[in-house]
């Protein structure tokens, strides 16, 4: 039979996963008898848990809110998902919140058990946070072992292998050597040189399937900014309409305006900025640079200042309309 005091912790992490248990479930789970559940129960409740019977047939127990928040207990999983969820919160754009979160990602990697310190500490090392990219979207999920083992690749200059599932749904494999995660607050992405494809690639981690840590280390050589390359990836690549623009600002006060996903920011030098972005229509990207609220030049394409002055135009007759 376990320890009394291991016992307790299993029985007290058994009743925070759900709102109640039967106590033949509970018993069932343990590997201990009905009786040793009902004394366990006492003694949580001497402890000062808030542990409720509830009636029915076979009677059950379910812990209940109580006047302080009692301590927590964590399997391994659990934990590194909690400390994955506050690793990412501490990169997002509201600054109490971040530093909420790094309070409690502080307290809880000193208790953390010594196996898993390693797996937190690759996952701090090797990501890259690049916000702007709005709230955490549930359709875009990643488990955190699957960011640790992509952490753990990187900072070991080691070869992953997956399946990936572009935007169109086309899927393939992919043999990559890992550089960083990157973290845009809503998703988690990987900057990777594609070995296939002889080129640098970023890979959405909620798109790779069947990870695999392969074993064949490589070394790396002359490897680009991650987050500008995930930055470049979001931001321009996909779409048919790229431009290039010089705006009349310096680089901190353009970038307090234009979120990294929606453009890359470029200092040209200390009163000018060079933005390049892109989109699938030329008058979105007109109408974003309107709303930018700074001088700007155009630096191509040409046909960006011809959409500019037609909107001008729209904009201008709107103005003078009788009322």
């Amino acid at each position: 039979m376990a320890d009394p005091a291991v016992r307790l912790l299993r029985l007290l992490g058994l009743l925070q996963q759900r709102t109640a248990w039967t106590g033949p479930t509970l018993a069932e789970r343990l590997g201990i008898t009905d009786r040793t559940v009902r004394r366990d129960v006492d003694r949580l409740r001497q402890l000062g848990y808030p542990v409720d019977a509830v009636l029915g047939p076979t009677g059950g127990y379910r812990l209940a809110p109580g006047v302080a928040m009692p301590p927590l207990v964590l399997d391994d999983d659990e934990a590194v998902a909690v400390a994955v969820s506050l690793r990412a919160a501490t990169g997002g754009s509201v600054r109490a919140a971040a530093e909420a979160g790094l309070s409690a990602l502080a307290k809880l990697e000193q208790v953390l058990p010594g196996r898993l310190r390693p797996q937190l500490a690759a996952l701090t090392a090797m990501t890259v946070p690049l916000g702007g990219d709005g709230a955490p979207d549930h359709d875009d999920a990643v488990g955190p072992d699957a960011l640790v083992d992509i952490a753990q690749a990187c900072r070991e200059d080691e070869r992953l292998r997956f399946a990936y599932g572009d935007r169109d749904g086309r899927e393939s494999e992919r043999t990559v050597e890992p550089l960083r995660l990157v973290h845009t607050g809503r998703r988690w992405y990987l900057a990777a040189y594609d070995v296939r494809r002889a080129a640098w690639r970023t890979f959405r981690v909620d798109r790779m399937g069947a990870v695999q840590r392969t074993g064949h280390r490589f070394v790396r050589t002359d490897a680009p900014d991650p987050a500008d390359l995930v930055a470049r990836g979001m931001a321009v690549a996909p779409y048919p309409h790229q431009a290039r623009v010089l705006l009349d600002a310096p680089l901190a006060a353009v970038a307090a305006r234009v979120p990294p996903t929606v453009a890359v920011l470029e200092a040209a030098d200390d009163g000018h900025t060079l933005l390049t972005t892109g989109a699938f229509d030329l008058d979105h990207i007109a109408l974003h640079l309107g709303l930018i609220g700074v001088p700007f030049v155009v630096l191509d394409p040409p046909e960006l200042r011809a959409r500019l002055g037609a909107l001008a135009e729209r904009l201008a007759a709107a103005a003078s309309a009788p009322a």
